[in-house]
This record gives structure tokens, C-alpha cells and sequence, in this order.
């Protein structure tokens, strides 16, 4: 890594751990308090942690206790995620998050019961796991407000920056950011520009969607349509710092009226991951399974984050893999 990648996941920490220690938000960073063990420990994506904290807010049992417990996927190096043991080292991004409810799966430990993913399954050689859909989100890159750098970038641009076969526009020396290795808004934004292995020149390993990152004018990064609304709007702590959504293929990403824009070409589902084995499970299956289901019940909490609601594609249990 060299000095100027350092320098920016400092920066992101950072902001991190400024936005954790000093700015509220009614989404809170892991359950509040921390020892209050709810039924259903998540842990994973960067991206949703803080729709599922609200929705953690907003859920409950027949006796009005709050049942969705999620930790944020930056914070203190260790969770605790039941009264019993569960010592974990806290899972950054839908990738880590994913692989922790399959070790606690495989383990049978008991101390996960599901994972916040922004992508769906990347090997489906089983069935094990099951990828619920409960919101719309989509994934466009950022400028600096005070950059040159065009506002619409077409497909193939993007995947020559990123490629580094396109290093420069309007004048300006392009440094391409992306996410860390288990960010799945990195693996969507890659996977949707048609870059396999990024080039040489662009900087890796930065915390997602915090624009504050981008301190240069020829820098820029994929960001989360939903998570950036919910910054703009204070719902979330603000990341955005100068950040600015750029427009693909002279589609915006946000509709006039700041909500999501359907109609942009990288849209995606988010998803809550639980262990395929477990859909019978009367609280799962309550909170996450079907339509009606207490996470896709809560439509206004999943907009009031920047998200688009599915309506009754929402708690479907279609999408399995292993990871």
C-alpha cells in the first residue's frame, strides 16, 4: 500500500469512528445497549448496516421487544453477539459478514443467525444459504464537487479507468478508489463496468461510502445510491464530505426528487443472508420470509434510508448459495 492509500483508510477510520463516537443518528452503531442480546444477531455489509439498525429499531416480539440485533461493519475489533460466549472479531463488508455465518453455521455456535449482503451469492455450488431480498439499492461512482471531471461517464470510460487504459479527462490526472476486498458495492460496481482484476493504478482498501476519502480533484469511487440519500438527508452520519453521484450513460442515479432512479443501469437487491436450514424457524421466517414479513412490512423505515422498497418480490427465497 503505499503512502497515499494509507493515508486515505486513516481517513476513513477516522470518520468512522468520529461519526460512532460523536454524531447520532436514530439508526445507532450495534445494538444499544450492547449487552441487550436480542434473538437475531447479524453482522456484514457497510451498505445496509444502517437500514437493519433502523429496522432493528422498529421490529419486535408479541411483547414488544426489539428481536434484530446488527453490528455496523467498522467499530471496536471485537463483538459480542450473545449473553454466551460469542466472542467474534467484528466482520467488515458482505463478504467477512457472510463468511462468519457460515463458520457459525458449520461450527454450529449459535452466535449468528444472519448476514447484511449488497450482493447476491457468489458461489451457488449449495444450497446452504439463502439470500432474502428487502430493498432496491444502486451502485454509481463519486467525484469532488471541485473537480473537472465530467458529471456522466459512459460504461466502457469507467471500465478504462478502472483497467488504467483511461488515465486522464477534461485535463485532469484520474486516480480510480475502490472499497476494501470484502465490500460487495465493490464486487457489484466491478462486476457491472466488466473489470475483472483491477489495474495497477487505482487505490484499494478504503472504507465504502465515505466520500470524504476522495481528497484529490481526479479521484473517484463507487457509492451506494441509498447510503448516500440517507447521509444527505442526516438520517445516517454524513460521509459524504466534497462527494458528488455521477451520472452513467446519461442516466442519474436520483430521480428529481432525490429518490432512487429505477431506471439507472447499476441497480441492485440487498439482502439479508440466513442459513437455508433455518426458514422454518418460526423468528426468521417472521422477520425476514415473505412479503408480509416484518422486514418488508417496514417499507417506510427501508425509504426513509434512501432505499427502494420491492413490494412482493420482497422476502423471496429463491436466491441460494454457499457464500
Amino acid at each position: 500500500m503505499n503512502v497515499k492509500s494509507r493515508a486515505r483508510v486513516v481517513a476513513a477510520l477516522g470518520t468512522a469512528a468520529l461519526g460512532l463516537g460523536f454524531l447520532a443518528a436514530p439508526a445507532q452503531a450495534d445494538p444499544n445497549p450492547v449487552t441487550q442480546y436480542r434473538t437475531l444477531a447479524g453482522v456484514g455489509s457497510d451498505t445496509t448496516q444502517d437500514v437493519v439498525n433502523g429496522l432493528g429499531n422498529v421490529i419486535t416480539n408479541a411483547i414488544g421487544q426489539k428481536t434484530v440485533a446488527s453490528w455496523d461493519a467498522t467499530g471496536s475489533a471485537s463483538i459480542k453477539t450473545k449473553a454466551t460466549g460469542c466472542d467474534l472479531a467484528r466482520p467488515n463488508g458482505s463478504s467477512a459478514g457472510i463468511d462468519a455465518l457460515r463458520n457459525a453455521v458449520d461450527t454450529n455456535s449459535g452466535c449468528l443467525d444472519f448476514a447484511r449482503s449488497s450482493r447476491g451469492p457468489a458461489d451457488v455450488s449449495t444450497t446452504d444459504l439463502t439470500w432474502i431480498p428487502f430493498a432496491k439499492d444502486a451502485v454509481s461512482w463519486a467525484k469532488r464537487s471541485d473537480s473537472a471531471l465530467p458529471a456522466d461517464l459512459t460504461v466502457a470510460q469507467l471500465k478504462g479507468i478502472y483497467e488504467c487504459t483511461l488515465t486522464s479527462l477534461n485535463g485532469v490526472a484520474l486516480t480510480p478508489v475502490l472499497p476494501q476486498s470484502n465490500s460487495g458495492t465493490r464486487q457489484f460496481f466491478l462486476a457491472s463496468i466488466g473489470v475483472t482484476a483491477p489495474g495497477a493504478c487505482v487505490q484499494q482498501g478504503v472504507q465504502e461510502n465515505d466520500g470524504t476519502v476522495l481528497d484529490t480533484v481526479g479521484d473517484i469511487a463507487p457509492y451506494s445510491v441509498a447510503q448516500y440519500t440517507a447521509q444527505e438527508k442526516l438520517v445516517v452520519t454524513d460521509r459524504r464530505g466534497a462527494a458528488v453521484l455521477g451520472s452513467i450513460g446519461s442516466v442519474a442515479p436520483r430521480n428529481a426528487d432525490k429518490t432512487l432512479n429505477l431506471s439507472f443501469p447499476f441497480t441492485r437487491d440487498v439482502y439479508n443472508v440466513v442459513p437455508t436450514a433455518k426458514l422454518g424457524n418460526t423468528t426468521i421466517a417472521q422477520t425476514f420470509v415473505g412479503s408480509t414479513s416484518k422486514v418488508c412490512a417496514a417499507s417506510t423505515t427501508i425509504a426513509n434510508y434512501g432505499f427502494g422498497t420491492l413490494g412482493t418480490a420482497c422476502g423471496a427465497t429463491t436466491v441460494t448459495g454457499e457464500r
